[in-house]
């Protein structure tokens, strides 16, 4: 293996074509999309109940302070005991949620509180769920294949994206938010089934051994300084850390104001939200089938310039055409330097510790996306959201620059 952390080239689709991955992969499409599903009806439901732009505030913040708090809390748990169980567990929690929604809906006796909670219980769900997942992604393929896996399972999850508001709102409008919230517990079923049969631990192919430490908060830190040494190691998670905190999640939220000064409002919207999640898809699909751009450091770095190159074009971009192509583009870079980065920290990571250093990465790459409402939304809300974001793209391009030059050295040792 090559300091970059790169392996052979696997077979193109080679993930799905693997019997013991491919069910996951649906599986996992189908949950991201309930999840997807819950926001859209929840938030309206909130939304209709309260007026709250505080609230609404906090359903970003709920969402992904979790990642940043307990990721490497529940990569230890996910390093400690059957990754079929831990993500049962937040497959479960997914579903009480919903249940819970219903109830409180039905009843119509929600509380701001009550839905505070709830919103906390479904971020803390999907920062449980991802160490196990990848964990579990490794066990499948192996390190060969590993790079299709990651691959296919953030298309898969941007299907999910992508397609749960759609789902979301037809529900919504077909059965009610009631109704609807209920029917969507059934999306989390698939993934919980197969998991119930499929023999592979997230551990068998380091021989089915796990840690046996208890795992604390603090202790499971300790990770921290084991792969501080690794400057690839670490210039990865760093990597995946600055598009999440420069950009993040603010390209949704703010692309009202961009539909506005693009086009007509209603369906500029769509379109540009649209074109935002099916570049991630695209992307996917292209390289999977091309196997145009191989798990190397070299490449994260690249597509990392490209996600920042074409979010500050978008944002100073005056040709709604121009900025749909953007957003493509920008989709694409985005899947391939996320993919890319998580494959190499699998790889890198010191079996023992590769839930730890998984939730490393997830505070990097899904924690820090809050931060994305303080450099475009707080900034925006001073000098305008095209210079916030254009701002921001920047600086994500230069600190690029500076993180790729411990990136690309070879590393050489432990």
């Amino acid at each position: 293996m090559t300091g970059a952390g790169a392996p052979a080239a696997p077979r193109r689709f080679a993930a799905l074509r693997n019997p013991d991955c491919r069910p996951y992969l649906f599986g996992a499409a189908l949950a991201m999309m309930a999840d997807n599903i819950e926001h859209v009806i929840t938030y309206w439901q909130l939304w209709q109940k309260f007026h709250s732009p505080a609230l609404a505030g906090f359903e970003v913040i709920s969402h992904w302070v979790p990642f940043l708090l307990f990721s490497v809390y529940f990569g230890g748990l996910a390093d400690r005991f059957d990754c079929r169980r831990v993500i049962q567990a937040a497959q479960a929690l997914f579903m009480l949620v919903s249940v819970l929604w219903g109830v409180l809906f039905v009843t119509g006796t929600l509380r701001m509180w009550e839905a505070c909670v709830l919103l906390v219980l479904h971020g803390l769900a999907g920062s449980l769920w991802g160490p196990g997942e990848q964990l579990m992604l490794h066990d499948f393929v192996g390190d060969e294949e590993l790079p299709s896996a990651v691959r296919l399972n953030a298309t898969f999850r941007s299907l999910g994206v992508l397609f749960g508001p759609v789902v979301g709102s037809a529900l919504l409008l077909g059965l009610g938010p009631s109704a609807g919230i209920f029917a969507n517990v059934l999306f989390y079923l698939p993934l919980m089934l197969f998991l119930f049969r499929t023999r592979f631990t997230g551990h068998t192919r380091d021989g089915g051994v796990v840690q046996h430490e208890r795992v604390g908060v603090l202790g499971s830190l300790r990770v921290l300084r084991a792969i501080r040494s690794n400057r690839t190691l670490v210039s990865m998670i760093v990597l995946g850390g600055l598009g999440s905190f420069f950009v993040g999640a603010s390209m949704q939220s703010s692309m009202p104001i961009f539909a506005q000064d693009l086009g007509s409002a209603g369906t500029a919207y769509g379109i540009l939200l649209f074109a935002n999640g099916a570049g991630g898809v695209l992307g996917g699909l292209v390289l999977e089938a091309t196997g145009w751009i191989r798990a190397t450091v070299g490449a994260a770095v690249l597509s990392t310039l490209v996600y920042g190159v074409s979010t500050l074009l978008f944002a100073v971009a005056g040709s709604f055409p121009i900025a749909v192509l953007l957003l493509v583009i920008g989709g694409v870079a985005n899947l391939a330097s996320m993919s890319i980065g998580q494959t190499v920290v699998q790889l890198l990571a010191p079996p023992g510790d590769r839930g730890k250093v998984i939730g490393v990465y997830g505070v990097a790459a899904n924690g820090l996306r809050f931060g994305s409402g303080i450099t475009v939304g707080l900034f925006g809300a001073v000098v305008g959201v095209h210079w916030s974001l254009g701002v921001s793209a920047a600086a994500l391009c230069a600190c690029t620059l500076i993180v790729a030059i411990p990136a690309m050295r070879p590393h050489v040792g432990g």
